[in-house]
């Protein structure tokens, strides 16, 4: 198992061996073969987390592998078989990096086995935030513009399929034009660099005088400005992040004059919710099973060189999902 006994970089990350009890009622526990790596995994191990554990801690929201164990109260799952883990809401109580991890058995769902367990540890985490915002909340459909920051990151690319099988159109913001070519061939209808062009400009440009009726962004900062600016009356900018290190001014006019939602989202909202997660699931699942939805893997890392994949997380160098391989 994967913990850190005191808050820092990557090199806090330590691979110990601990006793692992029984599942317990409702759990299910699972001989892992692939975990897919996230951003909160690191902001807890260095301490700025929304979590704040006691240490030692271990950490880890998305797993796949193969059911070894189930407790008691639990049906339909049997040992052996192919599994993946819907994010729990605490890593802390339900860590996935460690080569067995346990969750309550309503997280555990069972993949498409032409999947993969890279693919499979690659996929709930982004496509349900994605889906959770764009489909569940803003209620996107055919023929809105949907405006992705970050867009080359696992959500944003998850979220630029989501828009194409609904029939939206996905513009994908970038930083440079470097990922211009990938981020086209990933599925995005347009392809925003900030550094080079006029955000603005260029989004009233590609959405008309409709403007852009959906923003998805985990970002905020400066952006907020000209990502309101082009926005449809009535739309809504849904922030999931806040990677910006300088203040997210509020556009109070553009706000007023056109009726915009500013609102905040965690993918929370989806999971906590069986209602809401089981429309999500399927929706998610029938994409993977059709081939409309695809998890973008950028690198996978052995096990042993966990805190190497920790390393590449925060470089912002990939494209599409961080995934470690037990």
């Amino acid at each position: 198992m994967v913990r850190f006994h005191e808050h820092g970089g990557p090199e806090v990350l330590r691979i110990e061996e601990i006793e692992m009890a029984a599942p317990g009622p409702g759990e299910v526990r699972i001989r892992v073969k692939a975990l897919g790596l996230n951003r909160a995994e690191a902001l807890l191990r260095a301490g700025t987390y929304i979590e704040t554990p006691p240490l030692p801690s271990g950490l880890g929201l998305e797993a796949a592998g193969l059911v070894e164990a189930v407790g008691a109260g639990v049906a339909g799952f049997l040992p052996g078989e192919a599994v993946s883990v819907v994010p729990p809401r605490s890593m802390a109580r339900w860590p996935a990096y460690g080569e067995v991890a346990t969750f309550p058995a309503a997280l555990v769902v069972r993949h498409p086995p032409q999947l993969g367990f890279a693919a499979a540890a690659a996929t709930w985490m982004a496509f349900l935030t994605a889906y959770g915002a764009l489909v569940d909340i803003a209620g996107l459909r055919a023929g809105d513009v949907v405006a992705v920051t970050a867009a080359s990151s696992s959500v944003g690319l998850a979220a630029i399929q989501i828009a194409n099988r609904v029939g939206a159109v996905p513009v994908a913001v970038t930083r440079t034009a470097a990922k211009r070519d990938a981020l086209l061939a990933a599925g995005a209808g347009h392809v925003v660099a900030l550094a080079e062009e006029d955000l603005e400009a260029r989004l009233k440009g590609i959405a008309g005088p409709e403007g852009v009726r959906v923003v998805l962004d985990p970002v905020g900062g400066p952006i907020f400005e000209p990502l309101t600016a082009a926005m449809a009356r009535g739309g809504i900018l849904i922030e999931y992040g806040g990677l910006a290190r300088e203040p997210s001014p509020f556009p109070l006019f553009t706000v007023l004059s056109r009726s915009l939602t500013l609102r905040g989202y965690l993918v929370h909202e989806i999971t906590g919710d069986p209602v809401r997660l089981e429309r999500a699931k399927a929706f998610i699942l029938d994409g993977l099973a059709s081939g409309a939805l695809r998890p973008v893997i950028a690198r996978t890392f052995p096990f042993d060189e966990i805190a190497e994949a920790h390393r590449f997380l925060e470089s912002n160098a990939q494209f599409g999902k961080i995934v470690v391989t037990v």
